[in-house]
């Protein structure tokens, strides 16, 4: 059996693109997943891609992040694949492991990328969160905008006083009828 070059290509959500990962690389199969690296668990699509992998093989990925978001899954998931005997390729960080040839001075650098990337991440992390805190302080609301206004809710409350039914009410004033039922639950339960 001939020896295959497959590709995985991964992006954190459906909205983002593939393209420019592995363009221009041949591939004899390519598994392209769209779902978050947050655990390795949660990628059926690595999981096939690493099940379909053989001995001779090399998997070829665009970058240390493509494959994992933290240095103990990297480190892991190299060692697994390795440990097949498939040689693992990293284009952007112009990495190559294959197990058996490995020099301790490849495996550092595996290493501290991986840590760098994770450091980074978290660091990332931890901007947002204080931003969101930052904004908050200041009134910021985060979510949907609420949908019903005041305005709006004169109108429920005048269409149900006039005796609409609460679904002819969610449907006139365009809002879903378990809306409607949970508004009017905050209004009793506030004793307006």
């Amino acid at each position: 059996m001939k020896h295959q070059v497959v590709g995985y290509i991964r992006v954190s959500s459906v909205g983002q693109n593939t393209d420019r990962q592995l363009a221009g690389v041949a591939l004899d199969r390519v598994f392209e997943e769209k779902a978050s690296a947050k655990t390795v668990t949660a990628r059926p699509v690595l999981a096939e891609c690493l099940a379909y992998v053989r001995a001779g093989d090399t998997l070829v990925c665009h970058s240390l992040d493509r494959l994992a978001r933290n240095t103990a899954e990297l480190l892991g998931l190299v060692r697994e694949i390795t440990g097949k005997g498939v040689t693992v390729r990293f284009l952007k960080e112009n990495l190559t492991f294959s197990g058996s040839d490995d020099d301790p001075f490849k495996n550092l650098m595996l290493s501290m990328l991986a840590a760098f990337g994770q450091f980074e991440r978290e660091l990332i992390n931890e901007r947002r969160r204080e931003g969101v805190a930052a904004a908050r302080a200041r009134g910021r609301k985060f979510g949907a905008p609420a949908k019903l206004t005041p305005e709006l809710c004169a109108k429920i409350d005048a269409l149900l006083a006039s005796g609409a039914s609460k679904r002819t009410t969610a449907r006139a004033v365009g809002i879903g009828e378990a809306t409607l039922y949970r508004y009017l639950g905050d209004r009793s339960a506030s004793g307006v």
